[in-house]
């Protein structure tokens, strides 16, 4: 048990520690060992502290007394000015815990191991036997000193298991910069290498997201990027805020790290009766690698928080069926916190494993996303996250995408047996660069349920198919399908243009007949970036215009819309909607500021007795129950006007693990033509500041 306990402390201090004192070139030096060759001083470090232990260790009275034959285990560490310092002692007799610890506070100040030349500190762990016996010492015939052997009665050796991890390990070499692991997806960081994917020439596919880091390693050295931010501290804690994982260990073939995730910020909502806003989220999060090609990720949040009124209120509007008041956008079900506040829980992971280089396979539970923009009409990371497989292939200038996805329809009018009625999505995207500067994708999708017993259709399974002709042969009713294309042009190596078009439904004669029929489900966006605008590095300057017309992402079957945990799939604002979206970023070493600038128009339904049509807005609504056949335009239904302004500023405290200190400001404008009990009008300014491990993306702009 003892041994157990001691293999614990040792790895528990080891992974506290900088992997410095794992691996070092030159072993400490006792003033006795000076003249003794470099080889040799490990052997003679240990026989030198042996015979000290032996000519100082006074067994206790007790030890006489019950003639106690055992030993005493004890961790110990040199550090970079030489000094002993004992980290943990295990003994039967607190005596004898005592004498140990005397012992080591009388031994000399020795020359310290050293690293790359640098004075570094090492841990051990030794056994000192009871009876004590004198340590042996080679024949100076060969001129060495070795260590005592295990069974001599001191045995002041390096415990085996010890020097396993020992030898095992090495420095950290930040391995997951050019792993099978995703990039974690933000927009703003993101955007840090948006110019270096997007050169012309470059054969990256940047519309599927989040990217691998080897993929990004062809084109921008997040590396370097990492290593160039670092400051210069030369304390344990020190590297721990400001540069590191907190713990990064490496071996042979395997490498894992361990970091805090947190996000706590206090607010003010100058709209909400309540005194504050805040959030207090704190959680883990693992990345490991097993070879070259193997590696996962997990993610566990614990959350609480109350935020600005009007995001309470679409929280609440989102509630799930069961005693939960709200679904927070993005995460998942809350549940009440005291009387005014939420607790949701998170999780997400994922396995990365690439069998061959044109191949990698993920299957996780997490979000994806598919575009160029801001937005995604085609698949976006808004809602909460969800079961997915996923196949990248690229080769040649083709990159293609195949995701499965296990949905949720959490409405009371859906759930079986107090479950949650799980619906399927597959989806494809080819991502073909035609030429140096233009891109096209074609996308397909396709959302099915249980219905008769239908489970996971293997139709679907196949990774290269025509889903519309599938859906024609299980029948029309049995699935939602979409069709989607992207394209990206490269004006320049400072502009790109982008865009996307979905296709839901579509009528030729209707268009022609210039009826504006409820038929013609479809919506496009349009945008440009510039980088490193007006020749300032970094600042990236970014204009996107939506526009999605009614009825798109419904379908006559409710459940086959196209959402998940009652959040869209696409567009957070769902369709019925046009929108402009005008976004700046700008970073300078670890600082960074980003601006947002939305204005939009959506069509809403009243919701009333009198009037209780599907105007188009809402995907969860039965496309039958519309308002009429021909005159369907965009805004239709209850016009909402709205207009919203975030700025955020702030500073990467760790760049390893995207710690940022930040203050956000909010201003929102929402303006319906007619207030209903569903939708009201707000003017919402809303500041909070605090500290974040930013990791995914918050969308606020609902």
């Amino acid at each position: 048990m003892k041994r157990i306990v001691l293999f614990v402390i040792c790895l528990t201090a080891t992974l506290g520690y900088s992997q410095n004192s794992l691996f070092y070139e030159k072993s400490p030096v006792f003033k006795a060992c000076d003249s003794v060759p470099v080889e040799q001083l490990k052997s003679c470090f240990n026989f030198t502290l042996n015979t000290f232990l032996f000519e100082n260790f006074k067994s206790p009275q007790v030890v006489e007394e019950e003639s106690y034959q055992g030993d005493v285990k004890v961790l110990f560490e040199v550090d970079k000015e030489g000094a002993f310092k004992v980290l943990y002692i295990d003994a039967i007799y607190d005596e004898l815990k005592t004498e140990t610890q005397r012992v080591f506070d009388a031994l000399p100040k020795v020359q310290p191991a050293t690293y790359n030349g640098k004075p570094t500190f090492v841990q051990y762990s030794v056994s000192i036997a009871i009876p004590l016996t004198a340590p042996v010492r080679k024949t100076d015939v060969v001129k060495t000193v070795e260590t005592v052997s295990e069974t001599d009665s001191l045995n002041a050796t390096l415990s085996q298991e010890y020097d396993v991890l020992e030898q095992g390990l090495k420095p950290y070499e930040n391995l997951e910069y050019n792993s099978q692991l995703n990039v974690p997806f933000t927009h703003s960081y993101y955007a840090r290498f948006d110019d270096e994917m997007n050169a012309i020439g470059t054969n990256s596919h940047t519309a599927a997201k989040p990217f691998i880091y080897s993929d990004v390693a062809r084109y921008y050295d997040i590396k370097a990027e990492k290593e160039n931010l670092a400051k210069d501290t030369d304390t344990w804690f020190g590297r721990k805020l400001f540069n590191e994982h907190l713990v990064e260990v490496q071996g042979e073939d395997y490498w894992f790290t361990v970091d805090p995730i947190i996000d706590l910020q206090v607010g003010k909502d100058t709209e909400a009766d309540f005194n504050s806003t805040w959030n207090n989220t704190r959680g883990v999060n693992i990345q490991a690698g097993l070879g070259k090609r193997f590696n996962l990720t997990a993610s566990v949040y614990e959350s609480q928080g109350r935020f600005a009124e009007y995001f309470n209120q679409y929280a609440e509007s989102l509630k799930a069926f069961g005693p939960d008041p709200a679904i927070i956008p993005g995460r998942g079900i809350a549940k009440r916190f005291k009387d005014d506040a939420y607790d949701y829980p998170v999780a997400e992971a994922y396995l990365s494993y690439t069998p061959a280089d044109f191949l990698n396979i993920q299957f996780g539970h997490g979000k994806n996303f598919i575009g160029d923009g801001y937005r995604s009409l085609l698949q976006s990371d808004v809602s909460s996250p969800y079961p997915f497989l996923k196949l990248n292939a690229t080769f040649w200038k083709i990159k293609y995408t195949s995701t499965w996805m296990w949905l949720k329809d959490v409405r009371d009018e859906v759930v079986v047996d107090k479950a949650f009625l799980t619906k399927y999505m597959a989806n494809h995207y080819l991502s073909w660069n035609v030429s140096k500067r233009l891109n096209i994708g074609l996308f397909e999708s396709v959302i099915w349920t249980n219905s008769n017993e239908r489970g996971f259709d293997v139709n679907y399974l196949n990774p290269i198919i025509f889903f519309r002709a599938i859906e024609f042969q299980t029948g029309q009713g049995a699935g939602n399908a979409i069709l989607g294309l992207t394209s990206k042009y490269k004006w320049n190596n400072k502009v790109n243009l982008y865009g996307q078009f979905i296709l839901d439904e579509f009528s030729l004669s209707d268009v022609t007949g210039g009826e504006k029929s409820w038929k013609n489900k479809f919506g496009f966006q349009l945008g440009a970036k510039y980088f490193n605008a007006f020749n300032v590095d970094n600042l990236l300057l970014q204009a996107e215009y939506n526009r999605v017309r009614p009825y798109v992402y419904s379908h006559n079957t409710q459940v086959l819309n196209y959402a998940n945990f009652n959040q869209p799939m696409a567009h957070l604002w769902g369709a019925n909607f046009k929108e402009l979206v005008l976004i700046g970023r700008y970073h300078y070493k670890r600082w960074f500021g980003d601006a947002k600038f939305i204005i939009g128009q959506r069509g809403l339904d009243f919701n009333t007795d009198e009037d209780n049509f599907s105007y188009g807005g809402d995907i969860y609504r039965d496309y039958n129950d519309r308002n009429a056949d021909t005159g369907i335009v965009v805004g239709q239904g209850n016009t909402t006007n709205s207009f919203m302004t975030e700025i955020q500023a702030g500073y990467v405290l760790n760049p390893a693990t995207n710690l940022k200190l930040f203050t956000n400001i909010i201003y929102r404008d929402y303006n319906p033509d007619v207030s209903t009990a569903s939708t009201q009008s707000s003017n919402t300014l809303w500041f909070s500041l605090g500290v974040r491990t930013d990791i995914f993306n918050w969308y606020n702009d609902f």
